[in-house]
């Protein structure tokens, strides 16, 4: 009970250092990535959080 008690503290802990999805800072952690690696979820969020956000704010 105890070690399954650490392992979900652990995820929990682990989890919460990922950025927000569409944040600037999760765009920029993409752009880092490999393409290959995207998942089709990041693919689509990434082009609508900032690929046609960062159009709509040079308008």
């Amino acid at each position: 009970m105890k070690t399954i008690l650490i392992l979900l503290s652990a995820v929990f802990l682990l989890s919460a250092c990922s950025p927000t999805v569409g944040s600037e800072k999760w765009c920029q952690q993409l752009k880092e990535k490999a393409k290959g690696e995207w998942t089709a979820n990041e693919a689509v969020e990434f082009t609508k959080s900032c690929i046609i956000r960062l159009s709509d704010d040079k308008k």
